[in-house]
C-alpha cells in the first residue's frame, strides 16, 4: 500500500481552509454569549461528583446498587424542582441574579455533602443540593437566548455546549485521577469551582449591564404558555425518553465499566474526558456546516437513533477499552447533532414575555429523566442485569426517534402555535 504525498502548497491550502472553517464557526457570536460560556466552562470544569456518585455511594459508603439508584433519583427530584422554580423567578428576577444564586448555594452543599454519610441524611441532602444548582439551567438558557439572534442561536447554544462538554473532559478525566486517591475530593474541587463560576459572572458581566426577561405587563402582547403548544409538549414528551436514556451513561455506564468491564477509575475519566473532548473539538465547526441544510428535526431524529446504536455495541462489542472508545464515540455524535438543534426548536417558539416558561419546562424535561433513569437504571439491573439495561434503552431511543420523525412531518405541514 502506498502513501500519496502532500506537497506543501497542498498542505498550506488545507491548513488555511482549516482555519478559516473554525473562524466562520466563532465569528459572530455576541460578547456575553462569550462571557456566559466562560462561566460554564468554569462551573463544569468541576463536574466531578454526579458521574461518580452511584460508584461512591456503592464501593465507599456501602450502599446497594438499588440505594445508589435511590440516591441519583433523588438528585433528579431536586433538578425538576429546582427548574420548576427557576423558571418561574426568571421573568421575576432576571436570569442573572438567579444564576449567581444557584452556583454559590450550589457550591456551598457539594461540600457539604461529602460529609454526609448516612443513607437517609445523604438523600435529604443530594436533594436540596440538586435544587440549588441545577436551577442554573432556565436562568442560563434564557440568557443565551437572551443575547443571541436568529443567525447565530443554534451557534450560541453550541459554544455553551462547548464550553460545558470542555469543562467536563476536565472534570471527568480530573475526577477520575482524584477518586482513586481520595473522593472527598470531588466534593470540594466541586463545590469551589461553582463558587468560583459565581465569583467570575459578577466580575466580567456586571449586573446592570444586564437586563432582566421580565417586562412590566403589556396588554397588547399575546402570552403565548408552553402548556398549551401540542407540537412543544410532543416534543418534551419525547426529549424526557431520549434524555432518560442519555442519562443512563453519566450514571449506570460508569458503573458498568467498574463492575463488569472492570475498567479503573482512572480509565473511567478520561473515558468521559474523551466525550469532552470530541464536543470541543468538532461540534461548532459541525452545526455551522450543518444549520440550514436541512430541518433541525432531521438532525434531532438522525442523532436520537445514533444513541440507540450506541446502547446496543455495549451489548454486542467485546469488554474492551476500544469497544469503549467505540461507544463514547457514537454517544458524543448522537448528542452533537441532536441537541443543539433542539435548543434552537424550543426557543424559536419563544417570545420575550414567555421565554421562561418555555425554557423551565425545557430544563425539567431533562431533570425529570434525571429522576427516571437512575431508578430506572437500577431495578432493571437488580432484576435482568446490564444486558437487559442496554437492549431496553436502545429500543426506546428508536421510538423517541420515530416519535421526532412524526412529529417533523406534522410541523412540516402545521405552523407554529407561538
Amino acid at each position: 500500500m502506498s502513501i500519496i504525498p502532500v506537497s506543501r502548497k497542498t498542505f498550506t491550502a488545507m491548513l488555511a481552509y482549516t482555519i478559516q472553517l473554525y473562524k466562520n464557526a466563532y465569528t459572530g457570536l455576541a460578547k456575553n454569549s462569550w462571557y456566559l460560556s466562560v462561566v460554564m466552562l468554569i462551573n463544569r470544569a468541576g463536574t466531578m461528583v454526579v458521574p461518580f456518585l452511584s460508584i461512591y455511594c456503592i464501593q465507599q459508603l456501602h450502599f446497594s446498587i438499588v440505594q445508589a439508584g435511590i440516591i441519583m433519583t433523588l438528585y433528579g427530584a431536586g433538578a425538576l424542582s429546582g427548574s420548576f422554580t427557576g423558571g418561574k423567578l426568571i421573568d421575576k428576577i432576571g436570569f442573572y441574579d438567579l444564576q449567581i444564586g444557584a452556583l454559590i448555594s450550589g457550591g456551598l452543599f457539594y461540600i457539604s455533602i461529602g460529609f454526609l454519610h448516612s443513607f437517609i441524611i445523604l438523600a435529604i441532602g443530594t436533594f436540596v443540593l440538586s435544587f440549588c444548582n441545577e436551577s442554573v439551567r432556565p436562568a442560563n438558557s434564557a440568557a443565551i437566548a437572551h443575547y443571541s439572534s436568529d443567525a447565530n442561536r443554534t451557534r450560541s447554544y453550541s459554544l455553551n455546549r462547548l464550553a460545558i462538554n470542555l469543562g467536563w473532559a476536565v472534570g471527568g478525566g480530573l475526577g477520575g485521577f482524584l477518586a482513586a486517591i481520595n473522593y472527598h475530593l470531588l466534593f470540594w474541587v466541586d463545590g469551589c469551582t461553582n463558587v468560583l463560576a459565581a465569583v467570575l459572572l459578577l466580575f466580567i458581566m456586571p449586573r446592570a449591564a444586564v437586563a432582566k426577561t421580565y417586562k412590566k405587563k403589556d396588554e397588547t402582547v399575546i402570552k403565548t404558555s408552553p402548556y398549551k403548544d401540542k407540537p412543544y409538549l410532543w416534543f418534551i414528551v419525547l426529549l424526557t425518553l431520549y434524555a432518560t436514556c442519555f442519562y443512563q451513561f453519566m450514571v449506570m455506564q460508569p458503573v458498568f465499566f467498574k463492575l463488569n468491564w472492570h475498567f479503573s477509575e482512572r480509565v473511567i475519566g478520561l473515558l468521559m474526558a474523551l466525550n469532552g473532548v470530541l464536543i470541543t473539538v468538532i461540534e461548532m465547526v459541525m452545526v455551522h456546516k450543518l444549520e440550514g441544510r436541512r430541518s433541525g428535526m432531521f438532525y434531532i431524529y438522525t442523532g436520537v437513533a445514533l444513541c440507540s446504536v450506541a446502547f446496543a455495541f455495549l451489548n454486542i462489542l467485546p469488554a474492551t477499552v476500544i469497544s469503549a472508545v467505540i461507544v463514547v464515540i457514537i454517544v458524543t455524535f448522537s448528542e452533537m447533532l441532536a441537541m443543539p438543534f433542539m435548543n434552537s426548536f424550543w426557543v424559536s417558539r419563544t417570545t420575550p414575555h414567555n421565554r421562561g416558561e418555555y425554557a423551565a419546562l425545557f430544563s425539567m424535561s431533562w431533570s425529570a429523566a434525571q429522576i427516571i433513569a437512575p431508578f430506572l437504571g437500577s431495578n432493571v439491573i437488580y432484576y435482568g442485569g446490564f444486558s437487559a439495561l442496554w437492549w431496553l434503552l436502545g429500543g426506546l431511543c428508536l421510538v423517541s426517534s420515530a416519535g421526532y420523525w412524526f412529529l417533523h412531518r406534522y410541523q412540516s405541514t402545521t405552523p407554529a402555535t407561538s
